[in-house]
């Protein structure tokens, strides 16, 4: 078995896990499971999560996110173990939005819940609604047919960032979107992200997806996870920096994401 070992080093930790172990009854799904991800200075780390079908994706997600406690080993977030009171945002594949409210109600639905009195939360919420181009959606419900897709997944968006900007964990967010408006996800996100960046509110993003170009378009490091017992088999810096249409085109692109394939195809145990 082989295992990638992450060195702890000066800079501060966001997200550890600690040898983590899963078992149901008998059978390990998950086997000496240890990450970290460091706080890079003035920005945030964005890791796209690869590997076979039921290998623990969801499931490393949920322990970040406090929906799932290991069998065994330690989830510490920032150097604390993980605790009920930490509120991580998630976003998930399906539509999680509230039809009978309205787009900002959506939003500050995190703030709402915080107690935060509503000039301050829809000051915040129609901020947000900028960052995400929903300016002028704001008061319609969000729902199909009335938002699109991509429309209701970048409100599903802001409203996790709004409640808890520092981590927010993807799971196939973009895999019920036609390939268009998939694309103009992948651009929204990583526009989001760097904008939030130069506010100094650095977000660590951790992104689920089976699409190897998705992730190496996306990613500054790619992890890729075992079949069961899952651990993490490989870890992949990505070069690249400027992320636009273009780059997908490009040579380099391709080979990285050529390797990659050669990775998931031969290299899994």
């Amino acid at each position: 078995m082989s295992t990638v070992v992450f060195t702890d080093t000066a800079l501060p930790n966001v997200i550890e896990l600690r040898g983590v172990n899963q078992s149901y009854g008998t059978t390990k799904v998950i086997e000496g499971l240890s990450v970290l991800i460091e706080q890079k200075p003035n920005i945030g780390q964005f890791v796209a999560v690869l590997g076979p079908s039921g290998c623990g994706k969801s499931t490393l997600l949920r322990y970040i996110a406090g929906l799932q406690k290991p069998t065994s080993g330690e989830v510490l977030l920032y150097n604390k173990p993980r605790s009920d009171q930490d509120r991580i945002g998630m976003v998930f594949q399906k539509y999680s939005s509230l039809p009978w409210l309205t787009v900002l109600e959506n939003i500050e639905l995190g703030l709402t819940f915080k107690g935060v009195d509503l000039h301050e939360r829809r000051k915040q919420a129609i901020e947000m609604l900028r960052l995400v181009e929903l300016d002028g959606h704001g008061d319609k419900y969000a729902q199909y047919p009335t938002l699109s897709g991509g429309q209701l997944q970048r409100v599903a968006i802001a409203r996790s960032l709004l409640a808890n900007p520092k981590i927010l964990l993807m799971y196939e967010p973009f895999g019920a979107l036609d390939i268009k408006t998939r694309y103009k996800m992948q651009d929204s996100i990583l526009r989001i992200w760097t904008e939030l960046s130069k506010k100094d509110t650095s977000t660590t993003v951790i992104f689920v997806t089976h699409d190897i170009s998705e992730a190496v378009y996306l990613a500054d490091e790619i992890w890729v996870m075992s079949s069961a017992p899952a651990h993490i088999e490989h870890r992949i810096r990505v070069p690249f920096e400027n992320r636009t249409t273009e780059l997908k085109r490009s040579p380099e692109f391709q080979k990285q994401v050529s390797e990659i394939e050669q990775i998931m195809m031969t290299g899994m145990h």
